[in-house]
């Protein structure tokens, strides 16, 4: 079926009560062009829920009025939505025509049946949000709609499935398995058209076979095409091939669709781990929740592709969706890209986590979630194995055997080329029989084996001295025994003890502390079950509000995993909010052996007098600055990372000392170096030779802003970097200024913000501080003309003008 964009014409409010408006009250509609998160753009409650970045619970209403054109009477019409935050239901003409409780499920309304060709249409969408998710969901059509038009005899929406097997250097047999459907009332014989390309557009092979599909029917063809000398995807080589379809009757087509694939080879086992198209693969993998920093949850191409390409280039090669099926547009990024795919389905079945969870429709929707998922997926060479779920507390129960064995083998009926994994926290397995041995010593909180005392003090020796107790063993062996690689969450002291109690079992960290990073790689590359490592998280996100923050505690006060309001981050990516690297990603490029230059990050003074409090997701409160304004001669804490055996400190020149780092001593050195400005400089030394250098250099006075643009490859969106520089274009990173952006022409201001985990200001423009001297301006192309974006900070420094040259053709923006 033709596919065309379906995302502008649309308006929005919250959800009003019919009654009311009776009587008068009502709140009009705004128009809106998607995607579009309703919640981003909500006020903030200081009293309500840090896990939700302190959020409101909301519902909403948007509508679209369509005019089929006449001569689509008697086609097949069908609306696919990407995702919905949640509860969605979707009416047509005022009837009931669909809905999907899940906000991440990708879904589609069979629409034929209730529009009026050549008259206007009413499509109304409602869903709604709140004490559903452990972290910002984001709320509305936040992801693409699109419209399906086809003939009664027709390709349906995902009707085209591509896989590769019998892999040679010589050769390769593509399976193309083609749909046919038909709405028709009687039987129809069409002739099936496959052309494979390569990435030049070569073709490569080709195929023609007849279908007959039954009245109101479907039927299915599968062919075998053979590919010479085929160009293999992986992380390193990301070669995609295309599949053309077209349904052909009497030599004309009436019908066509396209897919993007990949040829690749994997293979997993307890000797060799992973390997792709035979060679061994180590992931070195990053958590991501499926926002977008300060554009919310609203799902842009252009952003999904913007936060891949900075993951990759800061070390990482696979990404794992937590906790939700990953979006399309961030799919294909990954596929161009090249990064490997752990997808992942639900973060609870049947046991709640949330008042109002998914759990409460479990039961009755995983199944056709599972399948849109898997159906999502299939084409996507990036994609190399399934997560049926995030810390499921069943998974240490008989009743979770079954639930974990029904969905496993339900993947593996959809989708038998890809792996299956479960990310297993074996505490949460076994939190009820905790909580039964604690009753039984009259002990409620569980003692010190589980207070919280002994939480604080040490989450990873607590998860690990659970994770590998007998009780554990017991309790998950028949959740891992359904899976083709056990998954596990902050388990590494498992690693090497299940090679002997479980040998043929296969590992992959599926959700890690990212202080222990050198810890876990270590057990990842020395052992040859454990295939990978998955920090938590590359990418910061809204909610779960300061989970890395760093705790500077008064006497008395004790730390806590919630930020105070407010906080609207959760402070633990290795990646900022607007995608700008923390000390923690080079220390982690340095630890995979992709970094041999030293790395220099200074703690941010003032809080000498306090004790420091660092949990298992916080980082040193440290930056990459030697710019500090007012703290000439005070000792600063410098720390250098490198993978040296010993690093020299030098400040203009001036050699401070000399310190062991490497593996030995977890990558890094520790320095006390008196303030004064200039240039800080740390030095290598291996094997008693000076090497490789990294230098930081203090900032002049602020005086102007500066400015980097980045186009979005559908050119939909603009990012527009923003920094406080001095005269020789250093960052200030102590001048933070209330910048303000303003955009004249086919354009919008989208968002302007920071990276800051805690801002006063929203990102919904046109003012916002920097952080740190940086921000970051999002500008929404509406329209092919010129744009010209204006960004000051008063008249104290020289304001940044960036101009946004005519396109030839109106892009994505428009999507027809």
């Amino acid at each position: 079926m033709k596919r065309t964009a379906f995302n502008d014409g649309w308006q929005f409010r919250p959800k009003q009560n019919p009654f009311a408006e009776l009587g008068g009250l009502s709140t009009p509609y705004t128009d809106v062009t998607l995607p579009h998160d309703a919640l981003i753009h909500e006020d903030r409650d200081p009293d309500g829920e840090g896990a939700v970045a302190y959020f409101p619970a909301g519902a909403y209403q948007y509508r679209k009025t369509f005019t089929p054109p006449a001569g689509l009477a008697g086609q097949r019409i069908v609306l696919e939505f990407e995702g919905v935050y949640r509860d969605a239901t979707v009416h047509i003409n005022g009837a009931f025509a669909g809905q999907r409780p899940y906000g991440y499920s990708r879904f589609t309304i069979d629409a034929d049946r209730f529009l009026r060709s050549g008259e206007e249409n009413l499509i109304e969408v409602e869903s709604r949000h709140g004490g559903d998710s452990r972290w910002y969901t984001g709320a509305g059509i936040y992801r693409d709609v699109w419209l399906h038009v086809g003939p009664a005899v027709h390709l349906p929406v995902d009707g085209v499935r591509v896989s590769a097997t019998d892999i040679e250097p010589d050769g390769a047999m593509v399976e193309v398995d083609v749909v046919v459907a038909s709405t028709s009332n009687r039987r129809e014989t069409v002739d099936v058209s496959v052309v494979l390309a390569d990435a030049d557009g070569t073709t490569v092979a080709r195929g023609t076979v007849p279908v007959t599909v039954d009245a109101n029917g479907q039927s299915r063809s599968r062919q075998r095409l053979y590919v010479r000398a085929p160009q293999l995807w992986s992380a390193d080589s990301p070669t995609l091939y295309s599949a053309a379809v077209e349904l052909i009757v009497d030599g004309a087509a009436v019908d066509d669709a396209s897919a993007a694939f990949g040829i690749r080879r994997l293979q997993v086992d307890p000797v060799h781990g992973l390997r792709v198209n035979g060679e061994v693969v180590k992931l070195r993998g990053a958590c991501v929740h499926h926002d977008n920093g300060i554009l919310g949850a609203a799902t842009f191409a252009d952003a999904e592709e913007r936060r891949v390409r900075l993951l990759k280039e800061a070390g990482f090669n696979a990404i794992r969706s937590s906790h939700n099926p990953m979006s399309v547009a961030m799919l294909e990024a990954c596929d161009r890209l090249g990064v490997y795919v752990m997808d992942e389905t639900f973060d609870m079945w049947t046991s709640t986590k949330m008042p109002h969870d998914y759990s409460l429709h479990f039961t009755e929707w995983w199944e056709r979630d599972v399948e849109s998922m898997v159906a999502k997926d299939f084409n996507h060479p990036s994609v190399i194995m399934y997560s049926i779920g995030n810390e499921i507390p069943e998974t240490g129960s008989p009743a979770g055997g079954l639930t974990g064995r029904a969905l496993a083998e339900k993947v593996r009926e959809l989708d038998p080329t890809r792996y299956v994994t479960n990310a297993v926290n074996g505490m949460l397995a076994v939190m009820d029989d905790m909580k039964k041995l604690a009753a039984q010593r009259g002990d409620e909180g569980g003692g010190d084996a589980a207070g919280i005392n002994t939480l604080m003090a040490g989450p990873a020796e607590f998860m690990n001295q659970i994770g590998t107790s007998p009780l554990v063993t017991e309790k998950t062996a028949e959740s891992f025994g359904v899976l083709d690689i056990a998954g596990m969450n902050y388990l590494d002291a498992r690693y090497v003890m299940d090679k002997e109690l479980f040998p043929h079992r296969v590992i992959v960290g599926t959700e890690t502390f990212p202080t222990r990073i050198d810890h876990n790689w270590a057990l990842v590359t020395e052992n040859a079950h454990v295939i990978g490592d998955f920090t938590w998280t590359g990418f910061d996100y809204l909610g779960e509000v300061g989970l890395g923050r760093a705790h500077h505690l008064a006497e008395g006060e004790t730390p806590s995993l919630s930020g105070p309001y407010p906080w609207i981050a959760a402070w633990c990516g290795d990646l900022d909010l607007i995608g700008s690297r923390r000390p923690a990603s080079f220390y982690r490029e340095i630890v995979f052996g992709l970094r041999t230059s030293p790395y220099i990050a200074v703690t941010r003074p003032g809080n000498e007098d306090r004790t420091f409090y660092a949990g298992p997701w916080t980082w040193s409160d440290s930056i990459g600055s030697w710019t500090w304004a007012g703290q000439e001669g005070a000792p600063l804490a410098v720390e250098v990372y490198s993978d040296a055996e010993e690093v020299e400190l030098a400040l203009d020149g001036d050699v401070i000392g000399t310190a062991a780092a490497g593996a030995e001593n977890r990558f890094k050195a520790e320095f006390t170096v008196p303030h004064r400005p200039g240039t800080l400089t740390a030095t290598a030394i291996r094997r008693g030779e000076r090497a490789e250098s990294f230098s930081l250099t203090s900032a002049g006075d602020a005086a102007r802003l500066a400015t980097r643009v980045e186009h979005g490859t559908s050119e939909e969106l603009v990012f527009i970097e923003i920094a406080v520089v001095d005269a020789d274009g250093r960052v200030d990173t102590g001048a933070d200024r209330l910048i303000d952006v303003r955009v004249d022409g086919d354009a919008a201001l989208a968002a302007v913000g920071s990276g800051n985990p805690a801002p006063a200001d929203t990102y919904d423009g046109p003012e916002h501080h920097t952080f740190d001297g940086l921000a970051l301006a999002v500008v929404r192309r509406t329209g092919p003309g010129a744009v010209t974006v204006t960004v000051s900070a008063g008249d104290v420094i020289a304001p940044a003008t960036v101009l946004l040259e005519e396109l030839d053709h109106l892009g994505v923006a428009a999507r027809t």
